[in-house]
């Protein structure tokens, strides 16, 4: 959330008044002290893959409804990233899946739905053989080899997970890359 859309202290109720804080001009509740700072949304998700084949959801609602995207959500507050990816899968396919690797932690801007984040990608694989059935926000679920990818993907940093992994797939290079390579 911008802080332009701060009104009332979230606290005591007061009208905040902007004041320079940190360097930055920010709400402030002249009452009680709160400052309001625009905090990053976390979100966190699986690329999940079994038989070569990734498994993709349509999404059903905006930002990107009708698009097709990996399995994730926001994180909750208290809880740990890993899960969250895990409870997303689970909530939007009802796969249970096993995270093996962490993917990378990709920046994105306010262009996606308001609100400026961070997305936290896992690695991971079913574990067992239960169908995966669209529920939540996901009117659709597919698995999709690296060489038929469908089109559109609801959001860039998806699109570019998704295409380190299909080049890695396609060339025979590892995937999940090894520890420490970085990919743009």
């Amino acid at each position: 959330m911008r802080t332009e859309t701060w009104v009332f202290c979230p606290r005591c109720g007061t009208r905040l008044a902007r004041q320079t804080v940190s360097g930055e001009e920010r709400p402030v509740c002249p009452a009680c002290g709160f400052v309001a700072f625009a905090d990053p949304k976390v979100t966190a998700g699986v690329l999940v893959e079994a038989n070569g084949r990734v498994l993709l959801g349509r999404r059903g609602v905006n930002p990107g409804k009708g698009a097709w995207y990996i399995p994730s959500g926001f994180v909750e507050y208290g809880e740990p990233p890993d899960a969250a990816a895990r409870r997303e899968v689970e909530e939007e396919t009802g796969l249970r899946v096993h995270i093996t690797h962490l993917l990378g932690v990709w920046f994105f801007d306010e262009t996606l739905g308001g609100k400026a984040g961070i997305a936290i990608f896992y690695y991971g694989v079913p574990q067992d053989d239960a169908p995966a059935v669209p529920a939540d926000d996901v009117v659709e679920v597919g698995w999709f080899a690296p060489e038929a990818l469908p089109a559109p993907i609801a959001f860039p940093i998806h699109a570019n997970v998704l295409r380190m992994w299909a080049q890695a797939r396609l060339t025979g290079q590892p995937f999940p890359p090894p520890a420490g390579a970085i990919s743009q």
